[in-house]
């Protein structure tokens, strides 16, 4: 059984498994799946990849909380094959899942390819490093070229287990960028169709003041 389902499949969600007739399903596919935690060279790449997340944590009372991050392909680090980091900007000040990170240190990622239909979740423990030791190193490496988004620490990301979903309901969503790079051949033949009409009327155009017969 992978490390995912030892702490995700806990004996209530086993059971509705059972009443709705996936748990056989399930156990043949924990035959098959890798024991550890540690992120393959398929996992890595697709996080490199990846231009935004959804994090969940954990509160003092007990709820869940949801924050998307976002940032440039590859903000994203894995540090090694069991760790993950990014630099944590400073944004609107509530500072919700840091608080949340000082009760429980669990967290729920999500890394989302929209076109490809594609989901890689991960659970993980936290590590903030803002006044520590290695803070100022670290907070030094993951800074961008963009000087204008303060960073406020680096939150490392120790991963216990991850998982693959299946494509179903996932509905294709691009980016501008993605759209301009399949837009990009079309606009290119668009040009060179223009090119190509504007020397046909210049060919078949008549001289300005001489008469047609």
């Amino acid at each position: 059984m992978s490390r995912f389902q030892q702490l995700a499949f806990t004996p209530l969600v086993k059971k509705h498994q059972e009443e709705h007739g996936s748990r056989r399903q399930y156990e043949r596919m924990a035959e098959l799946s890798p024991a550890g935690s540690t992120l393959g060279r398929d996992e890595q790449a697709f996080i490199a990849l990846r231009d935004s997340f959804y994090m969940a944590s954990v509160s003092e009372t007990g709820w869940p909380y949801v924050q998307h991050r976002g940032g440039p392909k590859g903000f994203v680090r894995v540090i090694d094959p069991g760790v993950l980091g990014f630099a944590d900007l400073r944004g609107n000040k509530q500072y919700i899942s840091l608080g949340n990170f000082d009760h429980d240190d669990r967290v729920a990622l999500f890394f989302m390819d929209y076109p490809n239909q594609t989901r890689l979740k991960i659970l993980g423990r936290v590590k903030v490093h803002e006044q520590d030791s290695q803070a100022t190193d670290l907070i030094e490496s993951f800074r961008s070229a963009d000087r204008s988004s303060v960073v406020e620490r680096v939150i490392l990301i120790r991963v216990e287990g991850f998982d693959w979903n299946c494509p179903q309901h996932i509905t294709p969503r691009y980016t501008v960028e993605e759209f301009e790079e399949a837009l990009a051949p079309l606009r290119e033949r668009l040009a060179t169709l223009e090119t190509e009409n504007a020397a046909l009327r210049k060919k078949s155009s008549l001289p300005a003041g001489k008469p047609r017969t």
